[in-house]
């Protein structure tokens, strides 16, 4: 069994030997610029981990793998330009770095590229493996625009903005570990199982991503601090907030989540009262609560797969390491 590292180390390597530097430049440097910021590799490593509980050639669905990691770069970079979010992982966004046109193209060549990869599978898992994956594609757009939708909506539920996040982020992780498992001739009740772990781990990881875009280290989250309050973004944190406040805190909530002004001055004051505001509704212990009460669910259907108990160990190792991210 390969440990989660070795399996990143993989990723990484295959990522930088692709072919992305054609003609013409400035619609393929941006590809390359993305996928040279680093990150997780998440869901490719998911997905060699899922294949690696039944088979040891690994390197045989590395292209696949990283197909889902340029899918994934890919709806990060459009989600940036639509936020008109500046920083992405300590460095300028696409549409920063260049501009919005570039993002859009750019963004659409690694949609391209990512169902180019994804192909790369033996004939006889193809159907199986689009079959997964271009629906888990559509979800993912379904959930962007409910997550833009909920920015001006002021009745957002907790069941809401759930199925929200699953369609967003939870969605991918689950389709990776399906991919994985299918390439690797599992059974249909292992896959299965091995996509609703992965779906309820993006849900915890989700959730752990709220925490930190509030009280995450700005010197290690990568971007900015507070992002998703200045974004008016109905986070888990707010829609508890809302259920949780009174009358007053409410209408500030709302008053600040209703109003929108550029000054740098204006957006600290607003990230500092907001985040006082959800401090005092408790709101950091009850997010965490929640993110393990996912991560539980996520760990029982792990249970249930019909793998080796040491080969799931390593999978189960690697989901709690994510709940203790600092990034």
């Amino acid at each position: 069994m390969f440990s989660s590292q070795q399996l990143l180390q993989k990723v990484n390597t295959h990522l930088e030997n692709l072919d992305f530097l054609h003609e013409p430049e400035n619609l393929y440097l941006p590809v390359r610029y993305v996928l040279s910021m680093g990150g997780k590799r998440l869901r490719p490593v998911l997905m060699l981990m899922a294949y690696n509980l039944y088979r040891d050639d690994v390197d045989a669905i590395l292209d696949p793998a990283c197909a889902i990691e340029v899918y994934h770069n890919f709806t990060l970079l459009h989600d940036d330009l639509m936020d008109k979010a500046d920083i992405r992982r300590g460095r300028p966004t696409v549409h920063r770095e260049w501009n919005d046109n570039t993002a859009i193209l750019s963004g659409d060549v690694m949609l391209s590229l990512a169902m180019k990869y994804m192909t790369h599978v033996d004939q006889s898992h193809l159907r199986d493996v689009l079959a997964t994956f271009v629906p888990t594609t559509l979800e993912i757009d379904e959930g962007q625009q409910y997550d833009m939708d909920f920015e001006q909506r002021n009745d957002v539920t907790e069941a809401d903005y759930v199925e929200m996040i699953r369609l967003k982020t939870s969605v991918l992780l689950g389709c990776s570990m399906k991919l994985g498992a299918l390439l690797g001739g599992a059974s249909e009740a292992d896959a299965d199982n091995l996509y609703k772990a992965g779906e309820q781990m993006g849900l915890a990881f989700q959730l752990h991503d709220d925490y930190l875009d509030v009280y995450g280290d700005p010197k290690t989250f990568g971007k900015k601090v507070g992002g998703d309050i200045l974004c008016n973004k109905k986070t888990f944190l707010y829609v508890k907030a809302m259920q949780l406040a009174n009358d007053a805190q409410r209408r500030e909530l709302q008053r600040w989540f209703n109003t929108n002004d550029t000054d740098p001055l204006f957006s600290e004051t607003k990230i500092a009262t907001v985040t006082k505001l959800y401090t005092d509704l408790g709101l950091p212990a009850i997010c965490r609560t929640s993110e393990d009460a996912f991560y539980r669910q996520g760990q029982t259907h792990l249970a249930q797969v019909s793998a080796p108990d040491d080969a799931k160990a390593i999978l189960r190792a690697y989901f709690g390491s994510l709940m203790e991210r600092t990034v």
